[in-house]
């Protein structure tokens, strides 16, 4: 796989715009736990190699647990995710996938009973936000830095 295009050069301005709403997320007083939820289970399901790459690793420097990020694209399967954690997965699988999905009102109900509708507008920006950095990531490309690895044992 070749990068095609680095879109931030290419469009300066562009890259600023979801630039701002990146900035937005990041200052929106979001919990730290469920903005790296919604970018990484996004990205999982994008198939952002880029991202997923990015937010684990953010999210392992955050504090969050191995298991916590590593069983997060199996999370139907596993106990380590709290109630409002499920509710927001769901949510962003349902957004993220919104062609197929339409946004059930289930999946709507199940928010409301753990987020605030002020919350909600955020935590639907932060999943926006993170889709249109996959379509950039995907579409055009983009290769995430190989980490050096040690030796096998």
């Amino acid at each position: 796989m070749h990068e095609r295009l680095v879109y931030g050069k290419v469009v300066p301005d562009a890259y600023k715009a979801v630039l701002g709403l990146e900035t937005y997320v990041q200052k929106s007083g979001l919990e730290r736990r469920f903005v790296h939820l919604v970018k990484l289970r996004a990205s999982q399901i994008n198939g952002c190699a880029y991202c997923v790459d990015m937010h684990s690793k953010e999210a392992r420097h955050d504090g969050l647990s191995e298991q916590w990020i590593n069983l997060l694209c199996v999370w139907q399967e596993s106990p380590v995710y709290d109630a409002r954690e499920r509710a927001l997965l769901a949510w962003t699988e349902a957004v993220t996938l919104l062609a197929d999905t339409g946004a059930p009102d289930e999946d709507y109900a199940a928010l409301r009973e753990h987020f605030s509708d002020e919350d909600i507008v955020k935590l639907t920006v932060a999943i926006a936000t993170i889709n249109v950095w996959n379509r950039l990531a995907v579409g055009f490309r983009s290769q995430h830095p190989v980490d050096k690895t040690a030796p096998a044992a």
